[in-house]
C-alpha cells in the first residue's frame, strides 16, 4: 500500500534523509558559520553578541573555537570572555594556549578555577605552572583540596597517580543496598558522574565494586557483599598510563580503583581519561616515528624549529654515512652513469617498506599484541615473508624497467637483486629494532626510525653498487 502524507514510514525516511544530508563536520564542534560569526562580532567589538554565541556551547567546543582564532582575535576574545569561561574550557585548551590564558589570571582567580575542576584536571593544570605561581595558587585553595593536589603532584608524570581523580564513592562492606542509596541521595559531595561504587574494608582497602546500575536494580535489604564484584583490577598509583590504557582496553572497564603502596583506595581512573591517554600515546608514537615529537601549532616558530632540528641532525648524519658508502664506488659509477640514476630506488623502497613495518610493530608493542618475550619469532618470520614477496614483485617490475631503459639486462638483474636484499632487510630490521629497543628499556617509537633509515639507505646503496661492481665491471 502506498504511504499517505501522514505515514510514519515516510516521516522516518524524511528524517533519515535529513540526517544524511548534514555535513558530518557540523555534527560536532564549532561550525564554520559560528567561527565566522564570532570573528565578525570580535571585529565589531560586540561583546554581548560574542557572549551569546558561546553561551550554548560545550566547554570543549569553546576550547576548539579559541584554538581556531587568529592571534589578534584570540587576545580580544580572552579579554571579553575570560570572566565567563568555564573552568572545564581552560582544561580542554591546547597546552600553549592554556598557558597564555593562565598567565593572565591572578593566583586567587586561578585557584577558583582549580576548585571547580575534577582533581585530575586540577593536577594537570597546575603541573605546567612555574613553582612560584603553583605555590601561590595552592595557598589560595582549601586545606583538604590543597592536600589532594599536592599529593597528586608528587606522583611521576604520566602515571596513574597523575591520571586519577580523588572524587569517588566508597562504601563499607557491611552496608546493604538501602543504606547505600540513602547515602547517595543524602551526600552533598559526590562526584558529578560515576559508574561504580567501591566497597572497602575497615582499613580503606578495596574488596569489591558494584556497578551503579546493579545497585538500582537490587532490593534495599540486599547486602553489598552479595552483589559486588570481588575481582578488582587494582591500579598502583605509580603505574604508567600506557599500562592503565591497556588494562581498560583489555577488560572493557568503565573505571578502575587506584591504590597506594599500602593498598588503600586513594582515587579512581575513569574511561574518559583513558580515551585521552590512548589518543595521546597513539599520536606520540606516530609523531616520534617520523621525528616530529610534540607538535603544537600554537607554539612559537623558534620552539617548533628546535623540536624538529634534532631529527634533521640525525638525518644529516645518515646522509653523510650514505654519501661515504657511495664514495667507495666512484669508479663503478664513473663506468656506468646509469647507476647514479637507479641507486636511489633501492634505498627509497627499502626505507618506505621499513617505515611500514616499524609503524605496525611500534603500535603492536604499545597495545601488547607483541611483547619482547613472546611471539617474536613468528612475527619476524611473517615480516620476512611479506618483505620477500613484495620484493619479488617490485624487483621484477623495476628490474625489467631498468634493464630496458638503459638497454642492459644485467643492470636490471643487479637492481632487482639489490631490491630483494634491501626490502627483506627492511622487514627484518623493522620488527627487530623496535623489539630490541623495548627490551633494553628505550622508547622504540623515538629511536627505531633513525636506525632503520640509516641501515636501509646504506645497505641499499652498498648492495646495489657492490653487485654492480661484481657483475658489471
Amino acid at each position: 500500500m502506498a504511504g499517505t502524507a501522514d505515514d510514519p514510514r515516510e516521516e522516518k525516511e524524511e528524517r533519515t534523509t535529513l540526517v544524511e544530508t548534514v555535513d558530518e563536520e557540523e555534527l560536532y564542534g564549532p561550525s564554520e558559520e559560528l567561527l565566522e560569526n564570532v570573528s565578525s562580532a570580535l571585529a565589531a567589538g560586540d561583546v554581548a553578541l560574542v557572549e551569546s554565541l558561546i553561551e550554548p556551547l560545550h566547554p570543549a567546543d569553546v576550547a576548539d573555537l579559541i584554538e581556531h582564532l587568529e592571534p589578534e582575535q584570540l587576545q580580544l576574545f580572552l579579554d571579553i570572555t575570560r570572566h565567563a569561561l568555564e573552568p572545564e574550557t581552560i582544561s580542554h585548551l591546547d597546552e600553549t594556549l592554556r598557558e597564555e590564558v593562565v598567565e593572565q589570571m591572578a593566583p586567587a582567580e586561578l585557584a577558583r578555577v582549580v576548585t571547580e575542576l575534577d582533581s585530575d584536571d586540577a593536577v594537570d593544570l597546575l603541573e605546567d605552572l612555574d613553582d612560584e605561581t603553583q605555590r601561590q595558587v595552592l595557598e589560595n585553595l582549601p586545606a583538604e583540596e590543597r592536600g589532594f593536589i599536592e599529593q597528586g603532584l608528587t606522583y611521576p608524570e604520566d602515571s596513574a597517580g597523575r591520571l586519577m581523580q580523588r572524587e569517588l564513592v566508597a562504601v563499607p562492606a557491611s552496608w546493604d543496598v538501602g543504606q547505600t542509596i540513602d547515602h547517595l541521595r543524602g551526600s552533598a559531595d559526590l562526584p558529578d558522574d560515576f559508574y561504580d561504587l567501591f566497597v572497602v574494608d575497615a582499613a580503606g582497602k578495596p574488596v569489591g565494586s558494584v556497578p551503579l546500575s546493579r545497585v538500582l536494580r537490587s532490593k534495599r535489604g540486599t547486602g553489598l557483599n552479595r552483589i559486588m564484584d570481588e575481582e578488582l583490577r587494582l591500579v598502583p598509583a605509580d603505574t604508567d598510563q600506557e599500562a592503565v590504557a591497556y588494562l581498560f582496553r583489555q577488560y572493557a572497564l568503565m573505571s578502575a580503583p587506584v591504590v597506594d603502596a599500602a593498598g588503600r583506595l586513594i582515587g579512581v581512573i575513569t574511561v574518559d581519561d583513558v580515551v585521552r591517554v590512548i589518543d595521546e600515546e597513539a599520536e606520540e608514537d606516530l609523531l616520534n616515528i617520523v621525528g616530529v615529537g610534540d607538535t603544537d601549532f600554537h607554539a612559537p616558530v623558534h620552539v617548533t624549529a628546535f623540536q624538529r632540528v634534532r631529527w634533521l641532525v640525525v638525518t644529516l648524519v645518515n646522509t653523510l654515512i650514505a654519501a661515504f658508502v657511495i664514495s667507495r664506488f666512484e669508479d663503478t659509477i664513473g663506468h656506468y652513469p646509469a647507476l647514479a640514476v637507479l641507486m636511489p630506488i633501492t634505498a627509497a623502497m627499502g626505507g618506505n617498506a621499513g617505515v611500514q613495518v616499524i609503524t605496525v610493530t611500534v603500535r603492536a608493542l604499545a597495545t601488547r599484541d607483541i611483547t619482547p618475550n613472546s611471539n617474536v619469532g613468528r612475527i619476524v618470520m611473517k615480516e620476512l615473508a611479506v618483505g620477500f614477496m613484495n620484493a619479488l614483485v617490485f624487483a621484477a617490475i623495476l628490474g625489467t624497467l631498468g634493464g630496458f631503459w638503459f638497454g642492459n639486462l644485467a643492470l636490471g638483474f643487479v637492481l632487482g637483486a639489490a631490491m630483494i636484499f634491501n626490502m627483506v632487510w627492511a622487514g627484518f630490521a623493522g620488527t627487530t629494532i623496535p623489539i630490541v629497543m623495548e627490551k633494553l628499556g628505550f622508547d622504540p617509537a623515538t629511536g627505531a626510525g633513525p636506525f632503520l633509515t640509516t641501515t636501509t639507505d646504506c645497505l641499499g646503496f652498498f648492495a646495489f653498487l657492490g653487485l654492480a661492481t661484481l657483475f658489471l665491471t
